[in-house]
């Protein structure tokens, strides 16, 4: 492969988009295909086989998506043309692709089955990626096996991960969707939110001589973190001495001064690198809380799958590369299509947190409104992404997405083989999917209504007037993304897919989306204002609050 197109070079180009040839040929057909019915094109011949892939134990169908061949050669085009091979190449080479923050973007090689030395500032990464991974996996393998003792010499049972964001969704996803993988030796739970209740309620439930925290935390700073955290500092020092923090805390961060005023042994202590953004890390020692619950060997097979994933990445060519796919796939939705709007719909419970997790990852990251160079963008980027699992959802929001106004796609997502649960359910749990992504692009026409109506005994005159009712318009656009089983390297493959895809996106919109500017702000705000929220002037409780918050006196005065 020759060598990919210098980084200045890209970052110089990353701002016209309008002006790529294959944008004008989008937009042309974009104009031609919205007039036809998604049903007409999903009876073309053979159209399923010319719109579905299958690499990396995952399958994509797009076969449902408002498109055809001449749209998706364009599409195709439209990657090139943005340079992205030579995007990829820098992404996996350790070049600058964060650019805002000047630093690499390396979570896949926290994965990666490369043993060759990847140089980042003089430092050879995968050497330091896999000491860290050992001393981990290590301490993991030590809980899972319930050889790992608490203070008082009794075996650790349950396991709090305190974190919030990047430190939390994914591992909260990644437990909960591997569930027939845990060892048994431990229980496994999260606090995130700042309010305190989450931690208070689980704490009534535990046993300070049993349970070990991992705080999970780049700067040990966060504030929902650090509140969370010296709770639960205060929690273990009611039962157990000072010198039990060793036993009870561990900890994944880069600040040494505030881990040794915590009481946090050295031996507990895990890193986590400034290339590796927080939604991104849970493949590291972030993922430590994963590696307890399911043991050391899964935890590889997980990462086994998603550096499976990375290689199909790097090297397929864009027509059968499935990131590239769904990443263009949302590319032509938003920008030419004119849907904004996201649904992931797991049809599986334990991927139920995927929806979440999904939210941070692809909002986060491609919530911007610049362009790397910092000039505001002139096209729709950030899709709002939601969704719940299936088939609860059908009994909630598929109201709104059968006969509703608003414009949408999605993402069907389950594993083909039973997850657990009698296989008999799992086939249900199938045919429901297939038959909610056809019922979403062929609808129901007004005319088969009123047949089928009739066809059931119903008088015209009712019938007539019921039937309009009964429409479903259809032509709204959706994948199905199939795993061959839900187990560890599925799932990581499933991950790897969405962050490429993500990454993808974002190359063709010309923006990084590796740093997250829009979450400062209100965090900034929020240090100022809890100054102000005590009981002082202004009185106490509720109404006290309300006066300063009237008064502005909250913001220090500010508004």
């Amino acid at each position: 492969m020759a060598d990919p197109v210098p980084l200045p070079v890209l970052e110089a180009r990353s701002a016209a988009l309008t002006g790529c040839p294959a944008w004008r040929t989008l937009q042309q057909a974009a104009a031609g295909i919205g007039r036809a019915r998604l049903g007409t094109l999903l009876d073309a011949p053979d159209r399923y086989p010319a719109f579905s892939r299958t690499a990396a134990g995952l399958h994509l169908d797009f076969s449902r998506q408002r498109l055809d061949a001449a749209a998706l050669g364009c599409l195709l085009d439209l990657a090139g043309e943005r340079n992205l091979a030579d995007w990829i190449a820098h992404l996996f080479a350790g070049a600058d692709v964060n650019g805002t923050e000047h630093r690499p973007a390396l979570h896949v090689a926290l994965r990666s089955r490369d043993t060759r030395p990847l140089r980042v500032g003089g430092t050879d990464i995968r050497e330091l990626v896999s000491r860290e991974l050992a001393r981990s996996l290590e301490l993991a393998a030590r809980v899972a096996e319930g050889r790992y003792l608490g203070h008082g010499g009794q075996p650790v049972t349950d396991v709090v991960n305190i974190g919030i964001g990047g430190s939390d969704l994914g591992l909260v996803m990644v437990t909960q969707a591997l569930a027939p993988f845990r060892t048994g030796a431990v229980r496994s739970h999260f606090v995130a939110n700042i309010d305190g209740t989450e931690l208070a309620d689980l704490l009534d439930r535990l046993d300070p001589a049993r349970t070990l925290f991992i705080v999970c935390s780049k700067s040990f700073t966060t504030l929902e973190t650090q509140l969370n955290a010296e709770a639960a500092r205060r929690w273990l020092l009611r039962s157990l001495p000072e010198s039990a923090l060793a036993r009870h805390v561990v900890a994944i961060s880069v600040n040494a001064a505030a881990m040794d005023r915590f009481g946090i042994a050295a031996a507990n202590r895990f890193a986590i690198w400034d290339w590796v953004g927080g939604r991104y890390s849970l493949w590291s020692s972030v993922g430590l809380a994963i590696a307890m619950a399911i043991g050391p060997v899964h935890f590889r097979a997980l990462l086994d799958g998603a550096a499976g994933l990375d290689e199909h990445f790097a090297s397929a060519p864009f027509a059968g590369n499935l990131p590239v796919l769904l990443g263009l796939l949302g590319v032509w939705n938003q920008n030419f299509l004119g849907v904004g709007s996201h649904a992931v719909l797991p049809y599986s419970q334990r991927l139920a947190r995927l929806p979440a997790f999904l939210q941070q990852l692809e909002m986060e990251s491609n919530g911007k409104g610049v362009t790397r160079s910092g000039e505001p963008v002139g096209w729709s980027t950030g899709t709002i992404v939601w969704g719940e699992a299936g088939s609860n959802a059908q009994h909630a929001f598929f109201q709104l997405l059968h006969q509703g106004t608003q414009s949408f796609s999605a993402d069907f997502v389950a594993p083909a083989a039973a997850a657990g649960g009698p296989p008999g359910q799992h086939r249900a749990a199938l045919a429901n999917m297939l038959a909610q992504a056809e019922a979403l692009a062929r609808g129901r026409t007004a005319a088969t209504a009123l047949t089928e109506l009739l066809a059931g005994g119903m008088p015209e005159a009712e019938a007539r007037t019921l039937a309009g009712h009964k429409v479903h318009p259809g032509d709204h656009p959706s994948s199905i993304i199939l795993l061959e089983q839900l187990d560890p390297r599925g799932l990581g493959a499933l991950v790897a897919l969405y962050e490429h895809k993500v990454f993808v996106q974002a190359v063709i919109w010309g923006i990084n989306p590796f740093d997250q500017w829009g979450v400062e702000l209100g965090k900034d705000l929020a240090r100022r204002m809890a100054a102000g929220l005590d009981d002082g002037a202004g009185g106490p409780g509720l109404p006290g609050i309300a006066a300063r918050l009237v008064a502005g006196d909250v913001a220090g005065g500010s508004r």
